[in-house]
């Protein structure tokens, strides 16, 4: 839930109330196309619960929810972009976290022969 109360967007999304992209999807992880791409593959990746607020407490309640998610980070990583992929995790707002449910972005270029730029973040 979110500080108001009410189902995050991710977890609506999971729930199929809104409609998205959906790349994979597992018993716990589902992972979408974003809506605002800063990079030519940008997937979110999230766990179905929205028990935890950042990876940090993913890590700490859940371990093999993480490793899950990695997981299909790594697989969706493999169809789209030869398995080379960033994955970035936002923790608090003053880092750019918009929704307080533990996600990850997977950046990455469109081809094995594309770069996201070494030192950069992947965004534009």
């Amino acid at each position: 839930m979110s500080s108001t109360g009410e189902p995050s967007i991710f977890t609506r999304i999971a729930a199929r109330e809104i409609p998205a992209t959906i790349v994979a999807e597992t018993d716990r992880i589902i992972a979408f196309n974003d809506i605002a791409p800063q990079a030519p593959v940008h997937i979110v990746i999230t766990p179905k619960t929205s028990q935890y607020s950042n990876v940090v407490e993913l890590a700490a309640g859940d371990p093999g929810l993480l490793v899950e998610l990695v997981e299909v980070a790594n697989a969706v990583a493999a169809t789209v972009s030869n398995g080379q992929f960033r994955l970035v995790f936002n923790t608090g707002a003053a880092v750019g976290q918009t929704v307080f449910h533990v996600h990850a972005h997977l950046l990455a270029p469109q081809t094995a022969a594309g770069t996201l730029g070494e030192g950069t973040l992947g965004f534009r």
